[in-house]
């Protein structure tokens, strides 16, 4: 294998998790001929640096990404700015004249486009339901999920912060968490979508045993699970003034996606991550576009004999 290959192939793993990188001590390597397994280097060409032996899978290979990801424009480690198209820059028209002097104004129609304010993005996986029911309306909270629904609740609430409003999805087991919570936060509106009902986001890489959906499911959810990420999670509009505390009810897979795509990890990364039933997951996305992932999972206040991972 040639050493740009090699790179290559290194590239490629990093993306998706699939290439081991082993630091394994080697000489000069002689180059063999068309039937051994080196190729044969050209004159003058640099030899590979010694120390570092980069050691591909048999089958790698880059999984393509389905058509509604999109991948950062500087993949490898750099940040996209304009992740969620509200980079300043890219809202205006810049061939856009003033009529009376002819001159641009970019500065005033840039400050007129920056966000203001903070979004801080509460996702909270709904509680534990019975796992026995066939259709959604019987996949209630047992009551042990209506014990973690209020420590959860009450949790929010010790927070002292004026949240703006409750976004659940549509399935029974997460309306049942969102009216629980919300007797611990009167007043706060609360809002139903299907956008965030539970599914299959995008296929796991590395993948796992125990899970294995067909691909029409991924295809039919991702896509929505994807529209729900653009949807709600974004840097603020330039006309909010004050800082933002907003509440999501959803489910492990929708939030594990959501946190990978937020960050700029590769998403099919989002099985690796686990939660709890309860457990509270804060976002926080800056006028500048900046995320920071302030909790993951978090079910600290809850007594050990109160966790589960249904």
């Amino acid at each position: 294998m040639s050493f740009r290959r090699a790179l290559a192939l290194a590239a490629c793993g990093l993306a998706g998790g699939s290439v081991l990188f082993s630091a394994v001590g080697v000489g000069k390597q002689p180059a063999r001929g068309a039937g051994g397994d080196a190729e044969t280097r050209s004159a003058g060409a640099p030899a590979p640096a010694p120390g570092l032996l980069l050691l591909p899978p048999a089958a790698a290979s880059c999984p393509a990404a389905p058509g509604w990801v999109e991948r950062a424009a500087g993949a490898g480690g750099s940040w996209d700015s304009n992740w969620d198209r509200r980079e300043p820059l890219a809202l205006i028209n810049r061939k856009k004249k003033n009529e009376e002097t002819g001159e641009e104004e970019l500065a005033s129609r840039l400050d007129h486009c920056k966000a203001k304010a903070t979004r801080h993005i509460f996702l909270i996986r709904h509680s534990q339901y019975n796992l026995d029911g066939q259709i959604d309306k019987d996949r209630t909270l047992t009551q042990l999920g209506r014990e973690q629904a209020e420590l959860t609740g009450r949790r929010l609430a010790s927070l002292g912060l004026k949240f703006d409003t409750i976004i659940h999805s549509s399935m029974t087991r997460a309306m049942e968490t969102t009216d629980i919570i919300s007797k611990h936060l009167p007043g706060v509106k609360k809002v139903s979508t299907d956008l965030l009902r539970e599914g299959a986001p995008i296929e796991p890489v590395p993948p796992v045993s125990h899970w294995k959906p067909e691909a029409v499911q991924y295809y039919e959810d991702g896509a929505r699970i994807e529209a729900a990420f653009r949807n709600y999670i974004h840097r603020a509009d330039a006309k909010q003034e004050e800082d933002s505390y907003e509440i999501f009810v959803c489910h492990a897979n929708v939030i594990r996606y959501i946190v990978c795509r937020a960050l700029q990890f590769p998403p099919e990364g989002w099985l690796r991550m686990s939660l709890n039933n309860g457990s509270i997951t804060h976002l926080v996305i800056r006028p500048s576009g900046r995320v920071a992932l302030r909790t993951l999972g978090d079910t600290g206040f809850m007594p050990p004999d109160k966790i589960t991972r249904t």
